[in-house]
């Protein structure tokens, strides 16, 4: 059975940092692209980032160069880096399998 964990969220005050994790079970994780997705309750579900099984990684616009994934796969396990948050990256964030989706961690930029 697929599972995905991710880590618990936070608070964090604008330009602050949170790094969350997400551990994978019952997936050849070592070949899976893995993706970060959030979402803002009444509004779609919007990609975040993407690492390849290769480690290639990919970002939406509004997180380029302030968010960071990474993984690895001797832990199947896949991180995301969030630098100079900003109250609109308040959302729920969710890790990707491509089949299978975590359970949502809040994530709070408040001021």
């Amino acid at each position: 059975q697929v599972q995905l964990v991710e880590s618990r969220g936070g608070l964090v005050q604008p330009g602050g940092s949170l790094k969350l994790s997400c551990t994978a079970s019952g997936i050849f994780f070592g070949i899976i692209t893995m993706a970060w997705y959030r979402q803002v309750p009444g509004k779609p579900r919007e990609w975040v980032a993407t690492m390849s099984s290769g480690g290639s990684a990919d970002y939406a616009d509004s997180v380029k160069g302030r968010f960071t994934i990474s993984r690895d796969s001797s832990k199947n396990t896949v991180w995301l880096q969030m630098n100079s948050l900003k109250p609109e990256d308040t959302a729920v964030y969710y890790c990707n399998s491509g089949v299978q989706w975590g359970q949502g961690t809040l994530v709070t930029v408040y001021s």
